[in-house]
């Protein structure tokens, strides 16, 4: 048990109490306990969302090829925090992420109309192509665009050093492991 501690806060930064329960919750399944602290990370990172953040860093990752690199501001709420090594790597991190995967925007509800609407345009003249059901048409259309607003959004991106989870659940993560609102301000992405 003692071991499965270890590691767990080792993994997450959770609290000793709070992996305890969550192992006795699960009955000492390691993997499921990850999702009970993942989800009351969440929850803690919700509680948390409403507080300013004045305070943060500028985050950057420049590739090894000198061609491409990204800019991130990511906001906390002290000047204690910001100068934390843990929240400086997960500005790093941040960076990197949007220069390996470009978003486009920070979350999917951010996504313009427009932008779907000509998409939509796109998907249904496939659909027409591949003689579908005018009934099934109405969901494939919205899964699409679900997936679509998902890949350009930088939130909902599967995190590119852990792909199990999304940026927003790696935030979230670190919201519950620091102890204050972390926000992600705005990204720019370069490319020669």
């Amino acid at each position: 048990m003692l071991n499965k501690i270890k590691k767990i806060r080792k993994e997450t930064g959770a609290g000793i109490v709070d992996i305890k329960k969550a192992l006795e919750e699960t009955k000492g399944d390691e993997a499921k306990a990850l999702d009970v602290i993942r989800a009351s990370g969440k929850s803690k990172a919700m509680k948390k969302a409403g507080r300013e953040t004045r305070e943060g860093v500028l985050g950057f990752y420049i590739h090894s090829t000198n061609k491409m690199g990204s800019m991130v501001k990511l906001f906390c709420e002290t000047d204690f925090v910001a100068r934390n090594e843990e929240f400086k790597e997960l500005a790093k991190d941040v960076a990197m992420h949007i220069s390996a995967m470009d978003p486009q925007f920070l979350k999917s509800e951010d996504v313009s109309n427009d932008l779907i609407e000509k998409e939509k345009k796109i998907w249904k003249a496939q659909l027409k192509k591949e003689n579908k059901p005018a009934e099934v048409m109405g969901k494939i259309l919205k899964g699409k665009e679900d997936k679509f607003r998902s890949e350009i959004s930088l939130l909902s991106q599967p995190f590119i050093k852990d792909p199990e989870k999304t940026v927003e659940d790696l935030i979230n993560e670190k919201i519950g492991k620091i102890g204050e609102n972390i926000q992600v301000g705005d990204f720019i992405r370069y490319e020669l």
